[in-house]
């Protein structure tokens, strides 16, 4: 599996990519934003049945997975991933305004290996990201 850590594999100078999946161009353009400032590459998905195929295609080293999309679950797109040979190993994180997802159960029954609550804190949200690949790597 690829590491999550900037410069950790392939070339010295390869960065994480992260592929941010939301229905909202608000909320994709902060999270690129704020990633691509701290050092990462980033793709960018408005739709389920988008992510999955870019998922399949460029392999990212983490998806950022918003629960409500236009076509479909995130929960849906998650066990997807989850169900594909090519994809199965990529960290999923939930990136949700949905609060009351009790204790994670759900989420990780469902494939997802991380949460981070929307709106985002743009000093946070690297490090989150960073630590969601981590968690997946260990």
């Amino acid at each position: 599996m690829t590491s999550c850590f900037p410069g950790s594999g392939g070339s010295p100078s390869s960065a994480l990519l992260v592929l941010v999946v939301d229905d909202s161009e608000t909320n994709r353009k902060l999270s690129r934003d704020v990633l691509r400032a701290a050092g990462f590459l980033t793709l960018e998905a408005a739709t389920g049945r988008e992510a999955i195929a870019l998922a399949r295609d460029r392999r990212p080293d983490v998806i950022l997975l918003d629960l409500r999309l236009p076509d479909m679950e995130g929960v849906d797109v998650a066990r997807t991933l989850r169900d594909e040979p090519r994809t199965a190993r990529i960290p999923v994180v939930a990136l949700s305004a949905v609060r009351h997802l009790g204790d994670g159960d759900f989420l990780r029954s469902a494939g997802f290996d991380g949460y981070i609550a929307k709106p985002i804190d743009v000093r946070a949200f690297p490090e989150q990201v960073r630590e969601s690949c981590r968690e997946r790597d260990a």
